[in-house]
Parts: structure tokens; sequence; C-alpha cells
């Protein structure tokens, strides 16, 4: 396929081949009682503040290099390689906050004297408990992150673990383990003995109601600020999560917002169902909301033209595709929702129009007149379903395998997958994919675009019909690529894995979704323009909503502090208004809360906003809709 398509890279991640830097994701074995879980993340946040103010003097001093991260991980007890460094601190980044770092520690597990035993040992085949030192030269020189001779040397020449041109490794892995664990211990001794930094009060509580919001297992994964992303008021800074203090510290306002919602409360507005629109004309898309690594959440972007004034009604919801009996389709409960933005002079200059409050089971919708004109449809998920979540895999499913000819073919399993896929990729549902809807698949699988020359050469592979791809050539086109690693699947599973699968072929990490558009007097037109993470006119029309349509409490004894509450169905979105000159620190406790999911993944947490900005404070969500739940926050204001 790589060659077809014009030299496509789908590279598996590289094994990491150096015991300096073995580190392995360790899966949590069952389910634990909600007390010694809350032990034990009070001590991995005691811990995570213990490094962190090591290095940095406050809780909302933030990272602003890579060299400060790496040495805040190694005061964590890790050893980062530069890989794992570049991983969380890419060309875009500008800083980390306190949070960030937490959630790249529970990504980064320490290795453990086992795991690096092992990897050493897939170098000493015999066993010998050595290693030569110019076998040990030449694979940490010439595989995976390469060392310098120096770096190498510097390993070699220490006494404690060498002798007679090779090194025990046993030692070396002891030493090691001792180094990392001591580093830990220092760090949280200044902790203990500095009683300032214990005031600085970040990491969650380690006594919490048992009535609190339900968590899943995974936490909020790192949010990078880009520095080409813009914030509600870009030109006063972004407004920051900074840690997760105590309800200990001080507070000299607050307001307490309660709702109680009935079970199934997933019925707002009317929506107008299509039966009574027949004679009006239609056109619809598919997209998808793809989880990244980092837990951010991409998905594609909209135009919508209308040749004239027209009343429309415009629907999104999950997309219905193959589902095997028995099996739970996870993305069907993912919550969407669609914001329409009028384009004026420029695509800088969006005002938004409206958005989809009305809703009908899964279906989100809003029915309303508008001008003709450019509009920018910008799909959003509020990420209390989408998000990362750590289950055990018994067994990889099987992707390709030999027939009685010996010749490759791909497994029953992973063809229903692909065709799944080319389901979702097939945005205008024609059954065929056209160059530019294979290149959405590209860019997100690959990072590359095929050109119209590379679509020519795959024209004379692979079945095509009217310049498209069809199904039959898609699934051929992933078979070329299985027969070009000679049966190796790594290629495929990174296609699988950024796509949102999982190693057992499930959708876990993905909501393929559905946006039908119905208008009375013109035919609409709908076209993806991009697939990228939400933008800040996403996040500014987000507020805008919450704003205009939310109930709005100002702060007792802080009347520049405004808390917005408003809820649609199944969902509740709160926004602080921060009208003053200065940056505020927020306090959000959700502890009363009952049977409640929120995308912040905390029960209390706490907000930076800038001057003269608002930001939303939380998306939440019923833990399981056909309960009652009860939300209950108190947003206070901290000293």
């Amino acid at each position: 396929m790589r060659v077809v398509l014009g030299g496509k890279k789908r590279m598996a991640s590289a094994e990491e081949n150096t015991a300096l830097s073995a580190q392995k994701d360790t899966r949590p074995g069952g389910a634990q009682a909600k007390r010694s879980q809350r032990a034990e993340e009070a001590t991995f946040y005691m811990n995570c503040r213990a490094a962190y103010l090591s290095v940095l003097k406050s809780s909302l001093e933030n990272i602003k290099s890579k060299e400060q991260l790496s040495l805040v991980l190694q005061q964590a007890g890790r050893n980062p390689s530069q890989k794992t460094v570049d991983k969380y601190w890419t060309s875009q980044t500008a800083t980390l906050n306190f949070d960030d770092f937490c959630s790249i520690l529970k990504e980064e597990k320490p290795a453990t004297k086992t795991e690096l035993l092992e990897a050493f040992g897939k170098i000493d085949t015999d066993n010998t408990g050595y290693i030569l030192h110019d076998e040990l030269y030449k694979i940490l020189t010439t595989r995976g992150e390469k060392m310098t001779q120096d770096e190498v040397r510097a390993i070699t020449k220490q006494a404690d673990f060498n002798c007679g041109g090779k090194l025990d490794y046993n030692k070396f892995c002891t030493l090691y383990m001792t180094t990392s664990e001591q580093c830990c211990k220092a760090a949280q001794e200044r902790l203990e003995v500095d009683g300032r930094w214990r005031q600085q009060q970040f990491g969650s509580q380690a006594e919490t109601s048992s009535e609190g919001i339900t968590l899943p297992v995974s936490k909020p994964s790192p949010r990078i600020l880009r520095k080409t992303d813009h914030e509600v008021a870009p030109a006063k800074g972004e407004s920051r999560t900074p840690s997760r203090p105590s309800s200990a510290q001080s507070c000299k306002a607050s307001i307490s917002t309660t709702l109680s919602m009935g079970a199934s409360s997933n019925r707002s507005k009317k929506l107008i169902e299509p039966d009574t629109m027949k004679e009006w004309q239609c056109a619809q898309s598919k997209g998808c909301f793809y989880l990244e690594e980092d837990g951010e959440i991409i998905s594609h972007k909209y135009k919508l033209h209308l040749a004239q004034r027209s009343t429309v009604c415009i629907t999104i919801k999950p997309l219905h595709i193959r589902q095997v009996e028995g099996k739970y389709c996870h993305w069907l409960s993912v919550d969407t929702a669609l914001y329409i933005l009028k384009e004026n002079e420029s695509q800088e200059n969006l005002q938004l129009v409206s958005f989809t409050e009305q809703q009908n089971k899964e279906v989100f919708g809003w029915k309303g007149e508008l001008g003709s004109g450019v509009y920018w449809l910008l799909p959003f998920t509020t990420g209390c379903r989408l998000k990362k979540v750590k289950t055990q895999i018994t067994g990889e499913a099987e992707l390709v395998y030999r027939d009685e000819d010996g010749e490759l073919a791909l497994t029953k399993e992973f063809q229903a997958a692909l065709l799944d896929i080319f389901e979702t990729i097939d945005l205008d549902g024609n059954g065929l994919l056209s160059l530019e809807e294979y290149n959405f698949f590209e860019l997100r699988t690959s990072g590359e675009k095929c050109d119209e020359e590379a679509w020519a050469v795959c024209k004379e592979n692979f079945d095509m019909k009217k310049n498209e791809l069809t199904r039959q050539g898609f699934m051929d086109l992933n078979l070329m690529e299985a027969n070009d690693r000679e049966g190796d699947p790594s290629d495929l599973w990174v296609t699988l894995l950024s796509l949102g699968y999982n190693k057992a072929l499930e959708m876990t990490e993905a909501c393929p979704f559905v946006i039908d558009i119905y208008a009375e007097k013109c035919k609409p037109r709908i076209k993806a323009m991009y697939l990228e993470a939400g933008s800040w006119q996403l996040n500014r029309a987000v507020c805008k909503s919450v704003v205009s349509k939310g109930e709005a409490k100002v702060m007792s004894g802080c009347e520049d502090i405004i808390i917005y509450t408003y809820k649609a169905g199944r969902r509740i979105t709160a926004v602080i208004e921060n009208k003053s000159e200065n940056k505020v620190i927020i306090h959000v406790n959700n502890e009363q809360s009952k049977n409640c999911l929120s995308n912040r993944g905390l029960t209390v947490f706490a907000v930076e906003v800038a001057p003269k900005s608002m930001m939303v404070s939380q998306h939440v969500m019923p833990l399981n809709e056909q309960e009652e739940w009860l939300y209950n926050c108190v947003h206070s204001l901290l000293c």
C-alpha cells in the first residue's frame, strides 16, 4: 500500500531497546474497595505534588520547558527517554500544568525491577547475568533511541555494576531502583519539612463522600496548551485547571447550584420529525469523534451552503453501523451536539447562530430560519462518555491468516471491522470513497495525503467506480498492506488503534456520527473541511450558548464572578465568567452530587480563570440514565 499510495507511512511505535528507559503500562488487577482506591489516589497525588514542588515553586506555576518536564519526571521516580519527553512536549506545546503532569505520570508507569531484568534478559540469551560492554555499546548506539558514545561510557565506567569488560545487569537494576526510590523519598521529605508546600493543597482529598460523583477508571489525559490555539479571551491568556485542591483551603465567596433530574430525562423541546418534511430538500454527511492519546477529542468540521433564505432542520446523532449480537456498542451512548456559526467577512469572524438543544432519544436537533450564505457546523461532545478507559483485553484479535494455499487472507473479524470503518469514512454515504474522503482516512491514520497521481495508480490496481474506491477495493488495499509486511499486522494495528479500536477489535475510543440537514426552499450543501481538535471558535460558542440559555448566579460578595448553569436533556454545563481585571481561582466541589459523571473526571478541582474572560467549568451527565441523578455543585472563590 505504501508503494501504491506514494510513500504512505504507518509506523508502529518503535520498541524501546534499552533497559534504561524500559517502561510498561501496568493494568490494575480488578476492582478495589472505594476506600482503598481513595487511599491509593491520595498517595499518588501526594507523590505528584512532592515531585512537582521539588522543581517548581507553586501549583499555579507551569512547566515551561522540556528540561523542566524531564526533571519533574525524574523527581517522581521516572527515567524518561527523549522520545518520552517529546511525546508530551511537541513543537506546539507552550506549557504544561500540574494536572497535565499528574496525567503523564498515570500514563508513564515507573519500570519495575522485573521488567528491567526481562529487558536485559532478551539481550543475555545465555542467561549469564552479564552483558559484554562491546555488545552493550553496539545495541545502545544503533537501536531504538540511540545513545551517544559518551553516554554509554558513563554507564560502563560505573564500578558498582561493571567488572572485566562486562555489565552485571542485576546489580545495575538494583542500583537503578534504589536511585529512583531515593528521588521519590527525598521529594516527599522536602514536602513534609516545608509547611508552605503542604499548604499548596493540590491533589485529591483522601476522604470524599461515597455519594459524590462516580468516576470512571481513567482520569483526564494531559491538556497540552497549543501555541496556535485561542481562548474565549485570547488576549488575556489561557484559563487553566491548575490543580485539585482540598476543600480545607480558605474560600471567601461561593455559589451552590442544585438540580434534580429524573431518570431517562432525554427529551427537551419537541424535535420536528423528518416525516413532516418529506417535501423538503435534504443533505447528509457522516463524521467521527476520535479520542487522542492525550485525551483531546478531534472531529470533522463542516461548511454548509444555503443558496437562499429558508427554514431548516439540522440534526446530529451517533451513527448506527453493524452491531454484533450480545456486544455493547459504546459509541451509541456518547452525547453529540452541533454548533451553527455564520461566516461573515472571514472564517475568523464567525457568529454563533444556535445549537442543537432539542432532543429526541439520541438525536439532537435545531429548527429555525437561516439566511442565504455560508455557515460552519462544529460537532461537539462533552467528553463525559468518550474518554480513556482502561480495560483488560484477554487476547489480541487475529487480523490475517494463511489459507490452504499459503496465501495471506484477512480474518472474518478484521473484514467486518474494515467494513465498519468504510461505512464511517464514506462521508456522503454513496458506498464509495472519493479521494477527498480517503484522504481524511489517510490523515487520521498516517498523517499523509494521497495525491492525484498516486490515486491514478491506485485506480489501476484496485476496484473503483467513477474514480472512487469500492468496498472491495478498500479491503484489497489493506490485504496488500498485510502482504507488504509478509503477514506482520503491526501497521494494520496502527491504523485500527488510530481509528479508536482496541486489540479486541472493539471501537471504544471513537464515536461515528451522522448529520442530516433539511431545507424547505433550497438544496442545502454540506462539505467536510477539516479533521481537527476543537478550536477556540467552538470553545467560545459553547460558552456563549450557556450564557445565553442558562441560569446566571452572581457570586455573593464578589459581583465580578458569575456562574452560568445550563441543563438540556441529559447534560448540564457550567460556565464561569470573570469580569474583574485580575485572574481568579475557583474551587469546584461536586461531592454531594449523585449518579453523575463529569468530563473533568474529578470530584473536587480548581480552575484558574483569566481576567475579562469566561470558561467551561464542567460538563456533567448521568452515570446511569435509568436512575435519577442529582447535580449539586459549589463554586467557591479561593483566597
